[in-house]
Protein backbone atom coordinates (compact mmCIF):
# COMPACT_ATOMS: atom_id res chain seq x y z
CA UNK A 1 0.00 0.00 0.00
CA UNK A 2 1.39 3.40 -1.01
CA UNK A 3 2.25 5.85 1.74
CA UNK A 4 3.52 9.39 1.95
CA UNK A 5 6.60 8.35 3.91
CA UNK A 6 9.94 9.74 2.74
CA UNK A 7 13.54 9.87 3.99
CA UNK A 8 16.55 11.97 2.97
CA UNK A 9 19.94 10.72 4.22
CA UNK A 10 23.32 12.39 3.80
CA UNK A 11 26.76 11.71 5.27
CA UNK A 12 29.33 14.45 5.81
CA UNK A 13 32.56 13.18 4.16
CA UNK A 14 34.86 14.90 6.65
CA UNK A 15 33.31 14.12 10.04
CA UNK A 16 31.30 11.05 9.00
CA UNK A 17 28.24 12.57 10.67
CA UNK A 18 24.95 11.48 9.12
CA UNK A 19 21.96 13.75 8.80
CA UNK A 20 18.46 12.45 8.26
CA UNK A 21 15.27 14.31 7.50
CA UNK A 22 12.22 12.07 7.30
CA UNK A 23 8.43 11.92 7.37
CA UNK A 24 6.36 8.95 8.52
CA UNK A 25 2.68 8.20 8.82
CA UNK A 26 1.44 5.36 11.02
CA UNK A 27 4.14 2.79 11.78
CA UNK A 28 7.63 4.17 11.20
CA UNK A 29 10.08 1.50 12.36
CA UNK A 30 10.42 -1.52 14.64
CA UNK A 31 12.41 -1.51 17.91
CA UNK A 32 16.11 -1.08 17.12
CA UNK A 33 19.22 0.78 18.25
CA UNK A 34 22.14 2.67 16.76
CA UNK A 35 25.80 2.72 17.74
CA UNK A 36 25.76 6.53 17.44
CA UNK A 37 24.46 9.36 19.59
CA UNK A 38 21.14 10.53 18.10
CA UNK A 39 20.27 14.21 18.46
CA UNK A 40 17.29 15.64 16.64
CA UNK A 41 14.00 17.48 16.81
CA UNK A 42 10.44 16.97 15.66
CA UNK A 43 9.44 19.46 12.99
CA UNK A 44 5.77 18.62 12.60
CA UNK A 45 3.16 16.31 14.12
CA UNK A 46 3.57 13.90 17.02
CA UNK A 47 6.46 11.42 17.09
CA UNK A 48 5.68 8.62 19.53
CA UNK A 49 8.34 6.13 20.61
CA UNK A 50 9.39 3.86 23.45
CA UNK A 51 12.82 4.37 25.01
CA UNK A 52 14.23 3.67 28.49
CA UNK A 53 11.06 1.69 29.20
CA UNK A 54 8.90 4.81 28.79
CA UNK A 55 6.49 6.01 26.11
CA UNK A 56 7.53 9.42 24.78
CA UNK A 57 5.59 11.91 22.69
CA UNK A 58 7.75 14.43 20.86
CA UNK A 59 5.77 17.29 19.33
CA UNK A 60 6.80 20.11 16.98
CA UNK A 61 9.80 21.95 18.37
CA UNK A 62 10.76 19.20 20.83
CA UNK A 63 14.36 18.00 20.95
CA UNK A 64 15.07 14.29 21.49
CA UNK A 65 18.38 12.63 22.35
CA UNK A 66 19.35 8.95 22.48
CA UNK A 67 22.59 7.28 23.50
CA UNK A 68 24.27 4.45 21.57
CA UNK A 69 22.53 1.15 22.17
CA UNK A 70 19.25 2.61 23.42
CA UNK A 71 16.38 0.62 21.94
CA UNK A 72 13.58 2.69 20.44
CA UNK A 73 10.77 2.39 17.92
CA UNK A 74 8.68 4.96 16.06
CA UNK A 75 5.02 5.62 15.36
CA UNK A 76 2.77 8.47 14.27
CA UNK A 77 -0.36 8.32 16.47
CA UNK A 78 -2.13 11.26 14.79
CA UNK A 79 -3.29 11.88 11.19
CA UNK A 80 -0.73 13.67 9.07
CA UNK A 81 2.20 11.79 10.58
CA UNK A 82 5.37 13.43 11.81
CA UNK A 83 8.49 14.97 10.32
CA UNK A 84 11.87 15.13 12.03
CA UNK A 85 15.51 16.01 11.46
CA UNK A 86 18.35 14.21 13.20
CA UNK A 87 22.13 13.97 13.53
CA UNK A 88 23.99 10.68 14.01
CA UNK A 89 27.16 11.47 15.99
CA UNK A 90 29.88 8.83 16.20
CA UNK A 91 30.81 8.15 19.87
CA UNK A 92 34.54 8.48 19.22
CA UNK A 93 34.02 11.75 17.36
CA UNK A 94 31.78 13.32 20.00
CA UNK A 95 34.07 12.30 22.86
CA UNK A 96 37.19 13.56 21.07
CA UNK A 97 35.57 16.89 20.23
CA UNK A 98 34.17 17.39 23.72
CA UNK A 99 37.54 16.72 25.30
CA UNK A 100 39.18 19.17 22.90
CA UNK A 101 36.63 21.87 23.69
CA UNK A 102 36.36 21.26 27.43
CA UNK A 103 39.56 20.49 29.29
CA UNK A 104 37.71 19.57 32.49
CA UNK A 105 36.07 16.47 30.96
CA UNK A 106 36.72 13.58 33.38
CA UNK A 107 39.03 10.73 32.40
CA UNK A 108 37.82 7.16 31.83
CA UNK A 109 34.25 8.40 31.29
CA UNK A 110 31.92 8.79 28.35
CA UNK A 111 29.14 11.33 27.75
CA UNK A 112 25.59 10.40 28.69
CA UNK A 113 22.18 12.07 28.31
CA UNK A 114 20.14 12.72 31.42
CA UNK A 115 16.81 12.97 29.58
CA UNK A 116 15.42 11.65 26.32
CA UNK A 117 13.28 14.77 25.84
CA UNK A 118 15.29 17.63 27.37
CA UNK A 119 13.87 21.06 28.17
CA UNK A 120 16.61 23.31 26.80
CA UNK A 121 15.20 26.07 24.53
CA UNK A 122 18.60 27.05 23.16
CA UNK A 123 19.45 23.55 21.96
CA UNK A 124 17.10 23.26 18.99
CA UNK A 125 18.49 26.26 17.03
CA UNK A 126 21.96 24.72 17.36
CA UNK A 127 20.69 21.39 16.01
CA UNK A 128 18.90 23.14 13.14
CA UNK A 129 22.03 25.08 12.16
CA UNK A 130 24.21 21.96 12.27
CA UNK A 131 21.74 19.91 10.21
CA UNK A 132 21.43 22.63 7.55
CA UNK A 133 25.18 23.22 7.37
CA UNK A 134 25.87 19.53 6.82
CA UNK A 135 22.97 18.84 4.47
CA UNK A 136 23.78 21.85 2.27
CA UNK A 137 27.52 21.11 2.30
CA UNK A 138 28.46 24.57 3.54
CA UNK A 139 32.08 25.70 3.75
CA UNK A 140 34.19 23.53 6.06
CA UNK A 141 34.61 26.41 8.50
CA UNK A 142 30.84 26.97 8.60
CA UNK A 143 30.19 23.27 9.23
CA UNK A 144 32.78 23.18 12.00
CA UNK A 145 31.44 26.34 13.65
CA UNK A 146 27.89 24.95 13.67
CA UNK A 147 29.08 21.69 15.25
CA UNK A 148 31.16 23.52 17.86
CA UNK A 149 28.13 25.62 18.82
CA UNK A 150 26.06 22.45 19.11
CA UNK A 151 28.65 20.77 21.32
CA UNK A 152 28.90 23.81 23.56
CA UNK A 153 25.15 23.89 24.09
CA UNK A 154 24.98 20.11 24.35
CA UNK A 155 27.55 20.11 27.14
CA UNK A 156 24.93 21.67 29.41
CA UNK A 157 22.82 18.51 29.04
CA UNK A 158 25.59 15.96 29.47
CA UNK A 159 26.45 13.67 32.30
CA UNK A 160 29.66 11.64 32.42
CA UNK A 161 29.49 7.97 33.29
CA UNK A 162 32.26 5.46 33.81
CA UNK A 163 33.28 3.82 30.57
CA UNK A 164 32.18 0.21 30.11
CA UNK A 165 30.83 0.06 33.67
CA UNK A 166 28.74 -3.05 34.28
CA UNK A 167 25.18 -2.16 35.18
CA UNK A 168 24.68 -3.70 38.64
CA UNK A 169 20.99 -4.20 37.85
CA UNK A 170 21.78 -6.72 35.11
CA UNK A 171 22.07 -10.41 36.07
CA UNK A 172 25.47 -11.91 35.28
CA UNK A 173 23.90 -14.45 32.92
CA UNK A 174 22.47 -11.61 30.82
CA UNK A 175 25.85 -9.89 30.63
CA UNK A 176 27.50 -13.13 29.52
CA UNK A 177 24.83 -13.66 26.87
CA UNK A 178 25.20 -10.11 25.54
CA UNK A 179 28.99 -10.42 25.36
CA UNK A 180 28.72 -13.79 23.61
CA UNK A 181 26.37 -12.34 20.98
CA UNK A 182 28.71 -9.40 20.38
CA UNK A 183 31.60 -11.81 19.86
CA UNK A 184 29.75 -14.23 17.55
CA UNK A 185 27.15 -12.13 15.72
CA UNK A 186 28.27 -13.28 12.26
CA UNK A 187 27.67 -16.92 13.17
CA UNK A 188 24.38 -18.85 12.95
CA UNK A 189 23.91 -19.09 16.72
CA UNK A 190 20.96 -20.98 18.16
CA UNK A 191 19.50 -20.56 21.62
CA UNK A 192 20.97 -23.84 22.80
CA UNK A 193 24.48 -22.66 21.88
CA UNK A 194 23.92 -19.38 23.70
CA UNK A 195 22.40 -21.02 26.77
CA UNK A 196 25.22 -23.56 26.96
CA UNK A 197 27.81 -20.77 26.79
CA UNK A 198 26.03 -19.01 29.66
CA UNK A 199 25.44 -22.11 31.78
CA UNK A 200 21.67 -21.78 31.96
CA UNK A 201 18.62 -23.24 30.19
CA UNK A 202 17.35 -21.37 27.14
CA UNK A 203 13.92 -20.57 28.58
CA UNK A 204 15.31 -18.83 31.64
CA UNK A 205 17.91 -17.06 29.50
CA UNK A 206 15.32 -15.76 27.01
CA UNK A 207 13.09 -14.38 29.78
CA UNK A 208 15.98 -12.68 31.59
CA UNK A 209 17.47 -11.28 28.39
CA UNK A 210 14.22 -9.75 27.19
CA UNK A 211 13.51 -8.28 30.62
CA UNK A 212 16.94 -6.63 30.61
CA UNK A 213 17.16 -5.34 27.04
CA UNK A 214 13.60 -5.25 25.73
CA UNK A 215 14.51 -7.64 22.92
CA UNK A 216 14.73 -11.42 22.72
CA UNK A 217 18.23 -12.79 22.01
CA UNK A 218 17.44 -13.45 18.33
CA UNK A 219 16.18 -9.88 17.83
CA UNK A 220 19.26 -8.51 19.59
CA UNK A 221 21.45 -10.59 17.27
CA UNK A 222 19.69 -9.11 14.22
CA UNK A 223 20.31 -5.60 15.56
CA UNK A 224 24.02 -6.33 15.95
CA UNK A 225 24.15 -7.44 12.34
CA UNK A 226 22.21 -4.39 11.15
CA UNK A 227 24.53 -2.02 12.99
CA UNK A 228 27.49 -3.63 11.24
CA UNK A 229 25.58 -3.55 7.94
CA UNK A 230 25.28 0.24 8.20
CA UNK A 231 29.04 0.56 8.71
CA UNK A 232 29.86 -1.68 5.74
CA UNK A 233 27.32 -0.02 3.43
CA UNK A 234 28.61 3.44 4.36
CA UNK A 235 32.07 2.21 3.33
CA UNK A 236 30.75 1.22 -0.08
CA UNK A 237 30.13 -2.52 0.30
CA UNK A 238 27.40 -3.79 -2.07
CA UNK A 239 24.29 -5.00 -0.20
CA UNK A 240 24.68 -8.53 -1.55
CA UNK A 241 28.21 -8.78 -0.12
CA UNK A 242 27.06 -7.33 3.20
CA UNK A 243 24.28 -9.91 3.44
CA UNK A 244 26.71 -12.80 2.87
CA UNK A 245 29.33 -11.45 5.28
CA UNK A 246 26.85 -10.97 8.13
CA UNK A 247 25.02 -14.27 7.84
CA UNK A 248 21.74 -13.15 6.25
CA UNK A 249 20.16 -15.67 3.90
CA UNK A 250 20.48 -13.30 0.93
CA UNK A 251 20.21 -9.63 -0.03
CA UNK A 252 16.40 -9.68 0.20
CA UNK A 253 16.61 -11.04 3.74
CA UNK A 254 18.94 -8.19 4.74
CA UNK A 255 16.68 -5.70 2.99
CA UNK A 256 13.56 -6.77 4.85
CA UNK A 257 15.22 -6.38 8.28
CA UNK A 258 16.94 -3.14 7.28
CA UNK A 259 13.68 -1.50 6.17
CA UNK A 260 11.88 -2.60 9.32
CA UNK A 261 14.54 -1.04 11.52
CA UNK A 262 15.42 2.12 9.59
CA UNK A 263 12.61 2.79 7.13
CA UNK A 264 14.73 2.62 3.95
CA UNK A 265 16.63 0.04 1.92
CA UNK A 266 20.33 -0.88 2.15
CA UNK A 267 20.83 0.34 -1.43
CA UNK A 268 19.36 3.77 -0.65
CA UNK A 269 21.53 4.07 2.46
CA UNK A 270 24.70 3.05 0.58
CA UNK A 271 23.95 5.48 -2.25
CA UNK A 272 23.26 8.33 0.20
CA UNK A 273 26.58 7.80 1.98
CA UNK A 274 28.80 7.08 -1.03
CA UNK A 275 27.01 8.23 -4.24
CA UNK A 276 27.64 4.70 -5.57
CA UNK A 277 24.95 2.94 -7.55
CA UNK A 278 24.10 -0.74 -7.13
CA UNK A 279 24.14 -2.89 -10.26
CA UNK A 280 21.68 -5.75 -10.17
Amino acid sequence: MATDNWINVKQDPESGIETIRAHFEGHAYDPHWHDSYLIGFTEQGVQQFHCRKELHNSTAGQVFMLEPGEIHDGYAPAPGGFTYSMLYLDPQWIERELRALFENAPDHCQPSFDKTLPCEPGLMPCIVNAVLALQHNELRMVRQASLDALLERLSRQLLWRTRDAVDPRLPSVVIRARDYLHGHFQQDINLEDLAHACGVDRFRLSRAFKAAFGLAPHAYLVQLRLAQARRLLANGWPPAHVAIDLGFADQSHLGRWFRRAYGFTPAIYRRSCTNLQDHW
